[in-house]
């Protein structure tokens, strides 16, 4: 599972005709999360004569003869002894532009090849989620209309679709495609954080409201769960819906995401797998004091490190089925 002195490392930077692979000091990192932020490479380059780079330049890392990250140098920072961190983000930085988008019957691929297409983005596999949706979004970031085509057809389908950058194309797809046979377990997590909670993202009550325009009333569709009411008073949702919707069974379908404690599991310096990214599954068996954890989690974000030939990761992970 990785970890060893095999490994082989190259990084390039091209510069408009010109690529340089720099010497790089100390360790390179690239980091992923799930949800609405780009993935990031950072690495010290000890500059020399020949050199030449700036911001906008490519930047490609390649781990054993495989590309795993693919972006443009956004952040450059200088020591006293001359040495230069670079920050290097995937084409999802570019998700962070503002916009307005109104768009009618399109899938999440469809919305991601829309906007794509406006800002000269590379896409690759975009998986069909088979749910179509008609939207009205001013104002709002590029990744804010892609995560709420995400949400809705989470909440209409049950499945959890998953945007990423691979490695210079943009790619969605469904979590259940991104299982990993590599595996967290006492011995390859050297250290690590369990945590079970209702502090946040667990509600078992739901109020969905919508002001209706023609009626001048306002709609509100409720469900709840009794027996957690008992067990940890009401922790309630309460969110507007667009017209159409059919707010109960949106309402039963929240509570069924919803209406259970959120599991949480930070790895630090386990064995590190260039396959892993925000969005995979992992199956995880640790042998908690309370309880034996066996079961397969969500990558929630992902930081790889390289250092010296040898690569590690840090993981946060969580129970998957639950939206948040």
């Amino acid at each position: 599972m990785g970890g060893g002195k095999t490994l082989e490392v190259h990084l390039y930077i091209q510069n408009g005709q010109s690529v340089y692979e720099p010497v790089v000091q100390g360790s390179i990192t690239w980091e992923m999360q799930r949800k609405g932020q780009p993935g990031k490479c950072s690495f010290t380059i000890i500059p020399d004569n020949k050199l030449q780079i700036e911001e906008g330049n490519a930047v490609r890392l390649d781990v054993n003869g495989k590309s795993v990250f693919f972006g443009f140098i956004f952040e450059r920072s200088w020591n006293r002894e001359g040495q230069v961190k670079v920050s290097v983000y995937d084409q999802l930085r570019y998700l962070k532009n503002t916009d307005s988008y109104n768009y009618s019957n399109l899938s999440t691929g469809e919305v991601i090849l829309m906007i794509a297409k406006d800002y000269n983005l590379q896409t690759g596999e975009l998986i069909d989620t088979g749910h179509k949706l008609s939207r009205n979004r001013p104002d709002k970031t590029l990744f804010d209309i892609i995560l709420d085509s995400l949400d809705l057809t989470l909440i209409h389908t049950g499945k959890m679709y998953v945007l990423y950058d691979d490695a210079g194309k943009l790619a969605l797809n469904d979590v259940e495609n991104m299982k990993l046979d590599i595996m967290i377990d006492d011995s390859t997590a050297q250290d690590y954080d369990y945590k079970i909670s209702i502090d946040s993202n667990t509600y078992n009550q739901i109020k969905l409201y919508y002001d209706n325009n023609d009626t001048k009333k306002r709609e509100v569709y409720m469900t709840k769960a009794t027996e957690t009411i008992n067990k940890w008073g009401i922790l309630q949702k309460n969110e507007s819906i667009e017209k159409g919707v059919n707010g109960q069974a949106v309402a039963e379908r929240y509570l069924s995401l919803y209406n259970r404690p959120s599991r949480s599991l930070s790895v630090k310096g386990a064995f590190g797998d260039i396959r892993v990214r925000a969005g995979c599954l992992i199956p995880v068996f640790l042998n908690i004091k309370e309880m034996e954890l066996k079961n397969y989690l969500l990558v929630e974000s992902v930081t790889h490190k390289i250092d010296e030939g040898i690569h590690t990761m840090d993981l946060a992970l969580r129970g998957v089925g639950i939206n948040g």
